[in-house]
């Protein structure tokens, strides 16, 4: 099967990135995508005023690309922070004020998943204490989620880039999606697979696959070492996403992968543009 039998979405917030905001949906319908996912892209405000984000919704119906996946606000992304919603005080409140907004954006452009990232631990605070408020503020996520249609993503990251965070393993993500279903009873909780972050953290690849397909509501994909384009590094990136097909899984594989010292457009080579449409 390999590439070909994938539906890929681009990420708009690590790939396209020389490009404005609002041009970057054009450019990757240019490129022969026709799905789309962000990082929450106002990285100082969970609140952007509604003109901003009515024109990010006309960008992306202009470009005729669907949106699939939206990040919740998550602090300075790209930079120091890993999340928001487990961080006591003003981070959490910004969360927790950013949460229908998030949602009821993503309600009105189709889009089914929004990705909640955990957090640092914070210096001095009790990690039980921030772990209650994780959940307090994911079930509140979730119910969120589920009010538009959409699924809730809880993503391992790695821990030799984000040494602070807890979430640095599948069975770790996975626990906290248990905890969350558990909680909010909604059953519409599931893993965001990383196949980068879990390949740094040294984790056996089929494995994850194997045991946690089925709770897997999104992937991601970028090579290692370096987290470029498929084909930079060492990863059998092809043989992984037929393995995740064969076990069922049927959702999108957001491409989070650096161009490199290239324009995006050409960090595309490695996947034939017959295949970059959704099918």
């Amino acid at each position: 099967m390999g590439f070909a039998d994938q539906r890929f979405n681009v990420n708009l917030s690590i790939l396209i990135t020389e490009l404005p905001l609002l041009e970057r949906p054009a450019a990757a319908a240019a490129a022969g995508f026709t799905a789309v996912e962000l990082w929450w892209p106002w990285v100082d405000s969970p609140t952007p005023e509604q003109s901003e984000l009515d024109a990010l919704k006309k960008a992306i119906e202009d470009a005729g690309v669907q949106l699939t996946g939206l990040n919740f606000y998550a602090g300075q992304l790209p930079g120091p922070d890993r999340g928001a919603l487990s961080i006591p005080g003003a981070e959490s409140e910004k969360f927790r004020a950013n949460i229908d907004v998030a949602a009821d954006f993503a309600q009105s452009l189709g889009c089914k998943a929004l990705n909640a990232l955990y957090g640092n631990r914070v210096e001095g605070v009790d990690p039980a204490e921030q772990d209650t408020l994780a959940l307090e503020n994911l079930a509140l996520a979730a119910r969120a989620a589920d009010r538009v249609g959409a699924i809730l993503l809880i993503e391992a990251l790695n821990k030799p880039e984000s040494p602070l965070c807890p979430i640095v393993s599948a069975p770790k993500a996975v626990e906290i999606v248990d905890k969350v279903n558990e909680a909010t009873g909604l059953g519409n909780a599931k893993f965001l697979m990383d196949l980068y972050h879990l390949s740094m953290n040294g984790e056996d690849l089929p494995s994850v696959i194997e045991q946690y397909a089925s709770k897997t509501g999104h992937v991601q994909i970028a090579d290692n070492p370096g987290r470029g384009a498929p084909g930079t590094g060492t990863l059998p990136l092809a043989d992984l996403l037929d393995q995740l097909k064969k076990a069922g899984y049927e959702g999108w594989v957001g491409l989070e992968y650096k161009p490199g010292e290239r324009p995006s457009a050409e960090a595309f080579e490695w996947l034939p543009a017959e295949a970059r449409a959704a099918r």
